[in-house]
């Protein structure tokens, strides 16, 4: 199955399920970030991929200069381990990240959460790949990414006590758009994804095609 019909399967059982009114204001959200045009405004491919160093949950910090010196990078940033639709995507890219390597490519997750947050995620899912915290959003910002929920839906997740006070480290109402990127070894972006709508994710299988486009 792909990850898009994984993630919409588990929208239309799910969805459904929520509150009228919760839905309704998720939707008036979702269609506010969509005509606010930052996915169009966000990195893309060409551009030069800011640099970062960030908190990893093994320990120490990972930076991309020294990622994009031993090959290409593949770049993701997802809500966090209370977002379903996240820990789908990440899953499938765990089942991917053998692939992803045997390109030469590292794959890098990024979330706002704090580390043990973020070390959680990763033992619970076993990931093997790289989970960094970019605290207050600064990487996201810099890539484009970083948008604040409305007071009305920030005031729901509080309800459905996704507790992003703590987890944020206390920055609870920035979260990043879904996005991938390919970064090449001269640190410039060949390939991105990027959706204003949660519920949708880079496909793998775009991911790897990208990665063998570089030659």
């Amino acid at each position: 199955m792909s990850l898009h019909a994984e993630l919409r399967t588990f929208f239309e059982t799910r969805y459904p399920e929520l509150p009228a009114a919760a839905r309704e204001v998720m939707e008036r959200a979702g269609d506010h970030l969509a005509r606010s045009g930052q996915a169009d405004r966000a990195l893309a491919v060409g551009a030069r991929a800011p640099r970062f160093d960030l908190p990893a949950v093994a320990g120490g910090t990972v930076a991309l200069d020294d990622l994009v010196a031993q090959g290409p990078v593949v770049l993701t940033f997802y809500r966090g381990a209370w977002c379903p639709y996240c820990n789908i995507a990440l899953r499938a890219l765990q089942r991917h990240n053998d692939d992803i390597a045997a390109r030469g490519a590292r794959l890098v997750a990024v979330s706002p959460q704090v580390p043990d947050e973020s070390l959680s995620l990763s033992e619970k899912h076993a990931l093997t790949f790289d989970v960094l915290s970019d605290v207050g959003s600064g990487t996201a910002k810099e890539y484009g990414l970083a948008f604040d929920l409305s007071d009305e839906l920030g005031a729901l997740y509080d309800s459905f006590g996704f507790e992003l006070q703590r987890v944020n480290g206390g920055h609870p109402r920035t979260l990043p758009l879904p996005a991938t990127y390919v970064i090449d070894r001269a640190g410039v972006v060949r390939w991105a994804f990027v959706s204003t709508d949660y519920t949708t994710r880079a496909e793998p299988a775009d991911i790897l095609a990208a990665l063998d486009s570089l030659g």
